[in-house]
């Protein structure tokens, strides 16, 4: 029999625990569910990233993409993730809080209005004039309606705005109750279709592709933390990276990460709709020439004027004040593919 000296014996037996003990703890927020989207964050688990970091990451679900920012601004949470243009919202009102976007996810946002064709809607959003609109509002879509209409010219005086709840957007949709509701395109579409409505009824207009040049959904980070865990927050903005890109180069793998977490979730709808995400919004023309999680702060400046058209900002933040790049992988380690 072979027999281990006790000196090894002793180092076997507390290797684990310290270990362990050498992580660093993380409380993150996500914006939504555990939906197809989220695959890159549990890929990044799954696979030991964050561990390969020295972090233990553990991630709760969220109440839309504007509420993770107090979450993390507080510090009830590390990290978060949440639309960055809330984040700028936050900072115009409450400019010394302990919280900044540090990695853009979303790089063109997924802000919609999406309509039935059988109800009138077209590509064209002046078919919303006339038109009841569903409108949760805590929804990041809903909060870019003043300067949707800014820059689009829509008559606003014969559309009805009806507030309603997240789990009774799409039911009404389906029901025919409103014309259309604001949403997340990966997120409504496929729920709607689940309602049984068919696709070539469905129509989805594109804030982005009518004039708001926006960002999307950014990884933020309470301020005090970071400044504390400078180590921990590059670690884990590598790690995130590394799950995004095995998540766009293997989709049908990496759901499988997303449903260990939610058993109720239909694979395919979770399937199509982090396909939606990763094309639309994560994996752009743009992320495929300056890469990941970066933020071109000319156009985080401009977007910041054309925020206050939606938001009442008489002293908005800096782009500098709402998007720090300090804690980037390099620019090799992020591209996309």
């Amino acid at each position: 029999m072979l027999k281990w000296p006790l000196v090894a014996l002793a180092a076997l037996t507390f290797a684990s625990p310290l270990a362990a003990q050498d992580l660093t703890d993380v409380r993150f927020s996500l914006d939504w569910k555990f939906e197809g989207p989220s695959a890159p964050f549990f890929v990044a688990i799954d696979k030991g990233y964050f561990k390969d970091e020295g972090l233990d990451v553990t991630i709760d679900t969220g109440a839309g993409a504007r509420e993770s920012i107090p979450r993390v601004a507080t510090g009830a949470y590390d990290m978060g993730f949440g639309d960055l243009n809330a984040v700028v919202k936050f900072l115009a009102e409450q400019p010394d809080a302990a919280v900044e976007a540090i990695y853009i996810v979303y790089e063109k946002p997924p802000f919609a209005v999406i309509g039935r064709r059988s109800k009138g809607i077209t590509e064209d959003p002046k078919s919303l004039e006339g038109k009841t609109i569903g409108a949760p509002p805590p929804d990041a879509a809903f909060a870019q309606w003043p300067a949707f209409v800014d820059a689009t010219g829509i008559d606003t005086s014969g559309i009805t705005l009806e507030s309603v709840g997240f789990p009774m957007r799409e039911p009404m949709l389906a029901l025919g109750q409103v014309d259309a509701i604001f949403g997340f395109s990966f997120s409504s579409v496929l729920n709607l279709k689940a309602q049984g409505v068919p696709d070539e009824d469905v129509v989805t207009i594109f804030m982005a592709d009518n004039g708001l040049d926006l960002f999307g959904n950014a990884i933020i980070v309470n301020t005090a933390w970071a400044e504390a865990h400078p180590d921990a927050v590059r670690g884990f903005l590598a790690a995130l990276t590394r799950g995004i890109q095995d998540t766009a180069a293997a989709p049908q793998e990496a759901i499988k990460s997303v449903m260990q977490r939610n058993d109720i979730a239909d694979e395919a709808v979770e399937l199509a709709r982090l396909k939606m995400a990763l094309d639309d919004n994560i994996v752009t023309e743009a992320t495929e020439t300056d890469g990941l999680g970066d933020a071109d702060m000319d156009r985080l400046a401009a977007s910041i004027v054309q925020l206050q058209t939606s938001f009442d900002m008489p002293n908005p933040p800096t782009a500098e004040r709402v998007f720090n790049d300090e804690y980037l992988p390099p620019l090799e380690a992020r591209m996309p593919n």
